[in-house]
């Protein structure tokens, strides 16, 4: 890994260079344990002297449906609680005689279950939680389920609600107990975090409101609204978490216990189950840009500038935590580094 630890280093650097992010935090394993790693750049432009460490804690944004939705729904698949093709209104109450009731578990997963595309929380449901849940769980479908491959912020958030109706503990309490504490991930959380750990974490965007940047308090606009805990985004977590969770996806036997969810569930998802639609899914991982069957890598990423990738053929893992939030919106400029780090970290 030498050479491509110099490579991954001189590419990351390169992005601070050109503000794609102010600062980045990498890391690359196997089932032994992580192989290399690095950091780059600051926490803030505004405070050049607070250096971006290993252990800095990022904003995870749509890692969470991986850490704690993926892995939860897991839990309950491999303790059959939950049949992925059964309706969801033969056996959850909420839906059934709505919409939803006729999507499954599996279509969530795979972003094919026809659920509306745009979250919308507040506008269509209010601000009240339980109004929110409900608004969701009602809500008429956007078309048929199994008709397309449409990625939505929605699956997760159903599958989060999903996985408290049949474990009967919130969202947060489930994935503490069932993986994250399991594998000793134990600067996971979802947010807000306390004053004296946000004040370390990577800020992400300006929050007009207060005009600060963000730090500790999610970015995305439905995990605030829903007090911090939601499928969709929330959680809080640091490259070395994500480590013991990759690593326990290649070799379950790694891991301080056993989590939920485990080697079955593992392969199990990372496999196409889309059939002939377009793009590609597993069940919510999905293959890597870029890449071929061959290589058999998959990836999930974060708006707030986070991705992991995962290649079980390989034997390895990756994980990239930036924080371009601070700068903007504008996709690309990370998209060309993600898929630079993936061809260097799985050479």
């Amino acid at each position: 890994m030498t050479y491509a630890t110099d490579r991954i280093e001189a590419l990351l650097d390169e992005g601070v260079r050109d503000k794609v992010y102010p600062g980045a935090v990498w890391a690359v394993g196997d089932s032994a344990g992580i192989r290399a790693q690095g950091t780059t750049g600051v926490l803030d432009p505004d405070e050049p002297d607070a250096r971006m460490r290993f252990d800095t804690v990022f904003d995870a944004a749509s890692l969470t449906k991986i850490v704690a939705v993926w892995s939860s729904i897991g839990a309950l698949w491999e303790d059959s609680v939950l049949d992925l093709d059964a309706p969801l209104g033969t056996f959850w109450d909420e839906v059934t005689g709505h919409p939803l009731g006729a999507a499954t578990a599996r279509q969530l997963l795979t972003h094919t279950a026809g659920v509306p595309l745009r979250a919308q929380l507040k506008t269509l449901y209010g601000t009240d939680p339980q109004a929110i849940r409900a608004g969701v769980l009602h809500e008429g479908l956007h078309r048929p389920p199994g008709e397309a491959v449409e990625y939505t912020d929605r699956a997760a958030l159903i599958l989060g609600y999903l996985a408290e109706h049949l474990s009967g503990q919130s969202l947060d309490r489930l994935a503490e107990a069932r993986t994250w504490r399991p594998l000793g991930m134990d600067a996971t959380r979802f947010g807000p975090l306390p004053p004296a750990i946000a004040k370390v974490c990577a800020p992400t965007e300006l929050d007009q409101d207060t005009d600060t940047h963000l730090k500790g308090t999610a970015h995305d606009f439905s995990a605030r609204l829903l007090g911090g805990v939601c499928g969709i985004a929330g959680a809080f977590t640091v490259a070395g978490d994500l480590a013991a969770f990759l690593r326990y996806m290649l070799d379950a036997s790694t891991a301080p216990a056993a989590a939920g969810c485990g080697a079955e569930w593992t392969s199990y998802s990372l496999t196409i189950h889309t059939g002939g639609l377009q793009p590609e899914r597993g069940l919510f991982w999905h293959p890597a840009p870029g890449t071929s069957d061959d290589d058999n890598i998959w990836v999930h990423y974060g708006f707030t500038g986070t991705g992991m990738w995962i290649s079980p053929a390989k034997g390895r893992w990756a994980v990239l935590l930036t924080n371009k939030l601070y700068y903007t919106r504008d996709r690309q400029p990370l998209t060309d580094v993600r898929n630079n780090f993936r061809e260097l970290a799985f050479l």
